[in-house]
């Protein structure tokens, strides 16, 4: 058996292009290598490169495709076309399509997850943000891109901040307020596997910083989470419209103003699943991968 790790220039090993974080890639990658020893290969390509490769495989993983956000009609199209020929795609095309523009939280908050207080533009300027400040009541916002991960190309203000005069996103972006949690206490991820809950790790930005990719300093280490906390994405994990659990999602929580956990995002398109801070992950990616290809 074959499956196929969809990476990207910027993290497959030898790229002269290579991402600082693209360790990330070697970490997962080599988790599932050993949790399918002796029962499949695992090959890691470029999505974005010949389809034959990739369509000799029986499934194929989202991996460390982290640049589809720069290209996301072309990824779409390429999942389905490998959907079309007949290879199992995890997470499939139709979760892709709902989960990669943000507004999908829009969804869960409808359904009754513990959401963030959000404002949608599709090309947030200046005087926008004057009016969340406003909005929110708050002296600090965060706004990011409505298609993009990995905290890259998002913003930071403070009310009054010279960087405002004539800025504009570019880009549909999301407004929120910015969570002080985030920096004193961290971001909580819950991973689950199959529908099932795996592990948890809690997620710290450097001193003076917020963002907590490893990109930019963060780092992680392996908690229980609360029961609360747990109650609280499985609960997420319920409200997502689809019939078939994804194979794999990470759940990303931060504590709100009002004290509760709130939910940033349900990665299910290529989050990193941290699998050294969980020693029976690549097991358990492993079976539930051999269950979908049956």
């Amino acid at each position: 058996m074959r499956l196929a790790f969809l990476a990207c220039q910027e993290t497959l090993p030898g790229s002269p292009t290579r991402r600082a974080d693209a360790f990330e890639h070697d970490l997962q990658i080599a988790a599932l290598r050993e949790g399918l020893a002796g029962r499949a290969e695992v090959l890691d390509l470029d999505w974005r490169g010949p389809l034959e490769p990739i369509a000799e495989c029986q499934l194929a993983l989202l991996g460390t495709a982290w640049d589809y956000t720069d290209h996301p009609a072309e990824f779409l199209a390429r999942l389905e076309a490998l959907e079309a020929a007949g290879v199992i795609v995890c997470n499939p095309p139709q979760m892709v399509r709902w989960n990669a523009d943000k507004h999908y939280l829009e969804d869960l908050a409808a359904a009754g997850a513990p959401s963030i207080p959000t404002l949608w533009h599709d090309d947030p300027g200046e005087a926008d943000i004057a009016d969340a400040f406003d909005q929110f009541g708050c002296e600090r916002l965060v706004v990011k891109r409505r298609v993009g991960a990995g905290a890259v190309g998002q913003f930071s203000f403070v009310r009054g901040d010279p960087a405002l005069s004539g800025w504009r996103m570019g880009t549909a972006a999301m407004i929120q307020p910015f969570l002080p949690a985030i920096q004193s206490e961290g971001e909580l991820s819950l991973l689950f596997i199959g529908g099932r809950f795996s592990h948890a790790l809690r997620k710290r930005a450097v001193a003076g910083d917020y963002r907590i990719q490893s990109l930019y300093g963060g780092t992680e280490h392996a908690v229980q989470p609360e029961s609360a906390d747990l109650a609280r994405a499985q609960a997420v994990m319920a409200m997502l419209p689809f019939d078939q659990a994804p194979l794999y999602a990470r759940i990303d929580m931060v504590r709100g103003l009002d004290g509760q956990m709130a939910l940033i995002e349900a990665e299910l398109i290529e989050p990193y699943l941290y699998p050294l801070q969980d020693a029976g992950f690549g097991t358990r990616l492993a079976e539930a991968v051999l269950a979908r290809v049956g």
